[in-house]
Formats: C-alpha cells, structure tokens, sequence
C-alpha cells in the first residue's frame, strides 16, 4: 500500500492515541489479565498495590506486545485486518514501536523490581516477541511458539508474587495452569489463523492452515482443548482427595465448567467454518474458554476472588463488544 499521500496523525494527538489503543486490541488484553491473574492466585500474601502493579502489568504487556507484533505483519494485515491503523498508513510505525517497547519495558520492569529473576524471563519474552511474525510463517511454529511466551507471562506473575527463585511443579494447580495456558493459549492462536488463510497465503506466510488446510487444522486445535479440558479435570478430580475445601472446589468449577463447554462450542464451530468470515464465531469463545479455565483455576487457590472475576468477565464481555470490527477477534 503507498501511503505516501496519506496524512499521517501527529504524534499524541487524540487520534493517534486512539489508533494505537485500537491497535493494543483492548479486548484481549483480557487475555493476558486472566494469565497474570491464575500466577497471582499462589500468593500467600498479597497487599493491594503489590496486586494492581502486577496486574496492571500483565495485563498492559498483551496490548503493547500486539502493537510491536503488528508493526512487523503489515503485509499480511493490509488483506486480513484492514481497519487496524498500521494497515491503513495513518500512522507512524517508528512510533508504535518505540511506543510499544517502552510499554513493555515498563512492564517488564515491574516484574523484575518485585523479583529480579524476572530480568532473564522478561528479556526472553520481549526477544520472542520481536521474532514472532518470522516463525508465524512457519507451519510448525506459530502456536507454540507465540504460546511460550504467554507461559513466560504466567511464570513471572507467579515468580513475581512468590518471590521464589525456583517453580513448584509439586503443586498440581500450577500444572494445571501451566498446561491450561501453554495449550489454551496455542489454540486460540491457531484458529486465530482461521480468518487469516487468503492473507497469509497471498503474503507467504506459511500457517498451518495455509499447508494443511481447515479439517486437518481443526482436528489439531481439537487436540490443543482436549489436552487443556481433560488436564484440569484430572487435576481437580485428584484435588477433590487432597487438601482443597470442596465448596472451594464448587466454585472453581463454576468458571471451569463454563470453560470448557465454551471449549467445546469452539472446537464444533471450527468444524463448521468454511470461509476466513465465518472465523469469528469459533474464535470468540475459544477466549471466553480460556479466560473463564484460568479464572476457575485462580480460584481454586483464592476462593474469595470469585466475584471480582465475575466482574472482571463480564467487563471483557463489554469490551469484546466494542471492538471496531466485529468479524475480527
């Protein structure tokens, strides 16, 4: 696209701001709080600012990692996405990405103030970020690899509220989570790629569905739930034995139950999809699947934040709404 002739919007200006809003996709920044919130929830103690600054950011760094990802995939964009700022020439890249690693320097920063362990993790995260779109065009990469770095964000939420050095993989919980975002997180990233297929194709970037097309594609995705439904139940069923009050238990699987039902009308609706257009309606609630596990999941280890997850799934469900293309999740 020339965007030669195209006027540009200065700086911080009003509309600039709300490009680059528009370009965090606030909606799935939800995505991010949720992963931040499941590694707060093994905190033996938290204090309310301790909590907000962490929340804040993990829950900023999925929008700043969106703007700088975008600033490298605008050819395949321009066909997929044309309303997102970048596409459109309306705004400087050079700024949305001095913009965007500043975000997540931020973020990053306190993380690692709060757990110095965290300087290596945010480092290799911030890497993976600006290397994502290279390994997207391979067939074999794009969902794990982009999933590595969500798990990264949980395991410094985590390492952030703990203060460990180390992981404790003994806690059936923290598997369970860690499982749950590794291959809940690749399968929202790959039937992401449903309504991306002309564009990814005519820009060369390699998806798995590019390669192998719709049904092989949703039978992976298939495994990618299955592998994230039948973990968290197994773990609960075993924790319903130890040491977690069963009314703790009961409302975990309020969220968790959701969850996976949300899971199961994704994976029934990818199935069904037969165009780029028709994406959306799988894609959305593979997110409501993976927020509402990671929130059921959160609970398990702090029971009294069951209303404030309420309240915040249902100020996603208002957010998701609002986003300016309703065909684009």
């Amino acid at each position: 696209m020339n965007t030669l002739s195209i006027e540009q919007y200065p700086v911080f200006s009003f509309r600039f701001v709300k490009a680059y809003i528009i370009t965090m996709r606030p909606y799935l920044m939800f995505v991010s709080g949720a992963t931040t919130i499941v590694g707060m929830s093994f905190a033996t103690e938290l204090s309310l600012t301790k909590a907000i600054l962490i929340f804040l950011a993990g829950f900023l760094s999925y929008g700043f990692g969106q703007a700088l990802t975008d600033c490298f995939q605008i050819d395949t964009d321009s066909i997929s996405s044309p309303y997102r700022p970048l596409t459109q020439g309306i705004v400087n890249r050079n700024y949305f990405l001095v913009i965007s690693s500043i975000g997540l320097l931020f973020c990053i920063s306190v993380l690692a103030f709060l757990n110095p362990v965290n300087i290596g993790l945010g480092t290799l995260a911030g890497f993976g970020l600006s290397t994502y779109t290279t390994f997207k065009r391979k067939w074999w990469a794009g969902p794990f690899y982009n999933a590595w770095i969500v798990l990264v964000l949980f395991l410094m939420s985590y390492l952030a509220v703990s203060g460990n050095t180390h992981l404790n993989f003994s806690n059936l919980i923290f598997l369970a989570a860690g499982i749950s975002v590794f291959f809940g997180y690749a399968n929202f990233v790959l039937t992401g790629y449903f309504k991306d297929i002309s564009a990814d194709r005519a820009t060369s970037y390699n998806t798995l569905l590019v390669r192998f097309g719709r049904k092989f594609s949703a039978i992976v995705s298939d495994v990618f739930a299955s592998i994230v439904s039948v973990s968290v139940f197994v773990f609960i069923l075993v924790l319903s034995f130890d040491s977690v009050p069963f009314h703790t238990i009961i409302k975990g699987l309020i969220f968790i139950y959701a969850g996976i039902g949300m899971s199961i009308l994704t994976q029934i609706s990818l199935h069904n999809v037969k165009t780029d257009t028709e994406a959306h309606l799988a894609i959305a609630p593979c997110v409501h699947s993976y927020i509402l596990i990671l929130s059921g999941l959160a609970i398990l280890n702090r029971p009294d934040w069951f209303f404030p997850l309420i309240t915040f799934y249902f100020l996603y469900i208002v957010t998701l709404k609002l986003r300016p293309a309703m065909e684009q999740i």
